[in-house]
């Protein structure tokens, strides 16, 4: 999939795995969760799991749109949410030297695309900490709107902290 910086590809080759692996546990990437995977290998035999046809996750390496050497720059992910709604969840991380031009919410709208006209979902939800203003931003422009906030939801960094949930309905992204 390609968007108008990034291309998305699913997992091809074990580079790819390494590197899902090494963005999965890498504390310092997901400085705002909850909990961070610190056993490589378990990581590593869940996403051979999730790769699966029969399991409703999909994971693509994001790279840049111009780079013909296709270096993975972050992974967008999506999987299912609730079967019985037709939704998914969704989420990505971009390495640090790559943030704050426009490669994350570039990815977050291909992700839409491919929820709503691959997956023909009925909704599109994705979380965050409260306190993680850059992937609360993103959701925004990409047209989720915040429908709650979940308070003291996740303990982060030793204390409560809330959460919000941003969605968007398959009627609002196709009529934007």
């Amino acid at each position: 999939m390609a968007g108008e910086k990034v291309i998305l590809r699913p997992l091809e080759t074990a580079k790819d795995l390494d590197f899902i692996v090494d963005v999965e546990t890498n504390k310092d990437l997901w400085y705002y969760e909850e909990y961070v995977k610190e056993d490589k290998q378990k990581t590593r035999e869940l996403f051979i799991k999730r790769m699966r046809p029969e399991v409703k996750n999909f994971d693509f390496i994001i790279s840049r749109k111009n780079d013909n050497t296709k270096t993975a720059i972050g992974v967008a992910y999506t999987w299912l949410y609730s079967e019985y709604r037709k939704s998914y969840e969704i989420g990505y991380v971009i390495l640090p030297q790559y943030q704050k031009q426009g490669f994350g919410c570039d990815a977050t709208k291909s992700l839409l695309k491919f929820a709503f006209e691959q997956l023909k979902t009925h909704k599109v939800v994705g979380m965050c900490n409260a306190n993680n203003v850059g992937s609360a931003t993103i959701m925004q422009k990409v047209g989720m709107r915040k429908e709650a906030v979940f308070k003291e939801e996740l303990f982060w960094n030793n204390k409560w902290t809330d959460q919000y949930f941003f969605a968007i309905l398959e009627s609002e992204y196709f009529n934007k």
